[in-house]
C-alpha cells in the first residue's frame, strides 16, 4: 500500500489518495456485506462516528507523511499508535499505569526521539511530526475500536462506517481543493492502495480474532521490514544504524505494549 501511495503522490494529492482508497475499501466491504446478507444497521452510530473520525484523520496525516519521508520511517511513526493507545488509555479511561507500561512508553519515546533526530537538521521534519500525529490518532482509532468491540459491533460493520464516512470526508476535502481525473498511469497505483489497505485490513483482523494476539501485533510489526525493503528496491531508500536502533526500540515498544492489561485506576 506504501508503495502504491508514493508513486500514486507523483500527480495526486493525499487527499485524492484517500479518496480512491477508501472508495476501493468501501466497494470491497459493501459487496462482502450483500453476499453475506448482512445489513449496517446499528445502534452505536456515535461510537462508529467517533472511531471513524480519528481513523480517517490518522489516514490523511499517514499518507502525508508516506509522501514526504522515507517510506519505513514514515511506516514506523504510524506504528507508534500501541504506544499512544496506552496512553489513550491511561487518558480516557483513567487506567492507572503499570511499571510494566512505563518501561514500554520509556522504550517508545526514545525510539521516537532518535527517529526524529535526523529530520530536526533536514527539511523533513515537518513530515515527520506529521507522521508522529497520524500514529497518536491512530492509536486513538484503536481505542475506539476496543469500545465497539466491547459492544459487540462486528468487525465488517465497523470497517463499512469507517470507509464510508473517510470516503464522505475525503470527497468534501477533494471537492474543496478542486477534484481532478488521475492520469491513466495513476489509476493501478490508486486502486492498488485500496485493494491492498483493505486485504491488510482484514488479513490483520482475522489474525488478531483466531490467533494469539502477542504474536499477531510481533508478526505486523515486520510492515516495517517490507517497508524498508521496498523502498531501498522501489525509491533507493537507504537507512542508517541509528535509524535501524530507532526502529528497533519503537517496535519493542509496540509490542510490550500489547502485553498490557488495563485496570481502572480506584477512585480517591
Amino acid at each position: 500500500m506504501g508503495v502504491c501511495v508514493k508513486f500514486a503522490a507523483e500527480h495526486n494529492e493525499s487527499g485524492e489518495i484517500v479518496l480512491w482508497r477508501c472508495i476501493v475499501a468501501l466497494v470491497i466491504v459493501s459487496g462482502f456485506m450483500l453476499l453475506r446478507r448482512h445489513h449496517p444497521r446499528t445502534d452505536h452510530l456515535r461510537s462508529h462516528a467517533f472511531r471513524s473520525l480519528s481513523g480517517f484523520s490518522a489516514l490523511f496525516l499517514y499518507f502525508y507523511a508516506i509522501t514526504q519521508l522515507p517510506l519505513a520511517t514514515a511506516v514506523t511513526l504510524n506504528y507508534t499508535s500501541p504506544i499512544f493507545f496506552v496512553m489513550w488509555q491511561m487518558l480516557l479511561r483513567g487506567v492507572k499505569p503499570s511499571r510494566f507500561a512505563l518501561i514500554a512508553l520509556l522504550l517508545g519515546f526514545m525510539g521516537v526521539v532518535l527517529l526524529l533526530r535526523p529530520a530536526m537538521d533536514s527539511d523533513h521534519l515537518y513530515g515527520a511530526l506529521i507522521g508522529l500525529v497520524s500514529g497518536g490518532l491512530a492509536g486513538l482509532a484503536y481505542f475506539h475500536i476496543r469500545e465497539l468491540g466491547s459492544l459487540g459491533e462486528p468487525e465488517w460493520r465497523t470497517v463499512f462506517y469507517f470507509s464510508l464516512f473517510s470516503a464522505v470526508c475525503a470527497l468534501l476535502w477533494v471537492g474543496w481543493r478542486g477534484f481532478h481525473w488521475p492520469l491513466t498511469e495513476d489509476l493501478g497505483w490508486l486502486i492498488g492502495a485500496g485493494v491492498f489497505a483493505t486485504g491488510a485490513q482484514l488479513s490483520l483482523t482475522r489474525a488478531y480474532k483466531s490467533g494469539k494476539t502477542l504474536l499477531s501485533n510481533a508478526l505486523a510489526y515486520t510492515t516495517v521490514i517490507f517497508a524498508s525493503l521496498f523502498g531501498g528496491i522501489f525509491f533507493g531508500e537507504r537507512i542508517d544504524l541509528t535509524g535501524w536502533l530507532a526502529i528497533g526500540l519503537i517496535i519493542t515498544s509496540g509490542v510490550l505494549a500489547s502485553r498490557i492489561r488495563f485496570t481502572k485506576a480506584k477512585a480517591p
